[in-house]
């Protein structure tokens, strides 16, 4: 096989680890009925805490599991409010990414005197390709989990027939807690694969949309782990695709714009949002808050 080629799958899987990470995440919260607006800012969360911590114990597993604790409180601060006191959804979801935002940028400051990047990290502190496998083993696990255990079964039912559930005596809040965290945990993962594998380092709002990325590409796979893993690849292609075609010349001898490149992936998103998500439906009690008969 052509070594370019090569290069463009190696570069697909690469980019595309985060958002698998994210889209599963965001699945599982989803069908339990818990829209998760808030994926954007636990992975930036995450994204500071691993560099952070592999900074100070020059270990990348050290960072990744500090990220998925990261994620993890995260996710129960949204779930408390979004579950326990039932504040709308989204408007949390949004203030969670607001909150990261500025979070990580006043820490970053605080503990490293720039409000724009951390130190950078030396490879060998770096994941090199355990992310990709993780990432790859996570969608595995989670078409198994959905489609043939217990409980996968109950966060299924928590977001379609949440009433149904109570009925047989399971907790729906318990599942959709256990949803949200689990989601959490998955995006904290996606944060650490990008400051401390795609990248050396942390730098201020580097997920650059890749949150909501992912739930594109979970609303595109209709909100099934291995369509939207597919997905998440198609979006790694376009971004990955985008970096290779930065610098091409199409018409005389300037180059294209970068700008005009680096657009790409997110374009994609959009021309595919606006395809498909009329034909996706969502889960029936998605965003309905549960009150226990």
């Amino acid at each position: 096989m052509d070594d370019s080629i090569l290069q463009m799958i190696n570069s697909t899987l690469r980019v595309s680890t985060p958002l698998l990470f994210a889209a599963i995440g965001g699945m599982i919260s989803e069908r339990s009925g818990v829209i998760n607006i808030a994926l954007e800012g636990i992975m930036l969360c995450g994204a500071f805490t691993a560099a952070a911590v592999s900074l100070a114990t020059q270990s990348a597993p050290a960072g990744a599991a500090a990220a998925v604790l990261c994620g993890l409180l995260v996710a129960a601060a949204y779930a408390f409010f979004v579950i326990e006191i039932r504040a709308d959804q989204i408007v949390a979801g949004i203030a969670v990414n607001m909150f990261a935002a500025g979070a990580t940028a006043f820490l970053c400051k605080i503990l490293y005197q720039s409000s724009t990047s951390t130190p950078s990290l030396a490879l060998e502190y770096r994941f090199q390709s355990a992310p990709v496998w993780m990432a790859g083993g996570v969608v595995i696990l989670a078409w198994a989990w959905m489609k043939y255990s217990p409980l996968g079964l109950w966060v299924r039912f928590a977001g379609e027939h949440p009433e149904a559930l109570d009925s047989a005596g399971i907790g729906v809040k318990r599942v959709r807690w256990f949803a949200v965290l689990l989601s959490g945990v998955l995006s904290g993962m996606a944060g650490a694969s990008l400051s401390i594998f795609l990248a050396s380092s942390f730098t201020r709002n580097m997920t650059s949309g890749r949150g909501f990325m992912a739930l594109a590409a979970m609303i595109f796979g209709k909100w099934k782990p291995i369509p939207a893993a597919l997905a998440c690849l198609f979006f790694g292609f376009s971004d990955a695709l985008q970096i290779r075609l930065q610098g091409v010349v199409l018409w005389g001898s300037e180059p294209v714009p970068v700008q005009f490149i680096q657009i790409l992936p997110y374009l994609v998103t959009i021309l595919v949002l606006a395809g498909v998500v009329g034909q996706s439906r969502a889960p029936k009690a998605l965003g309905l808050p549960f009150r226990s008969s």
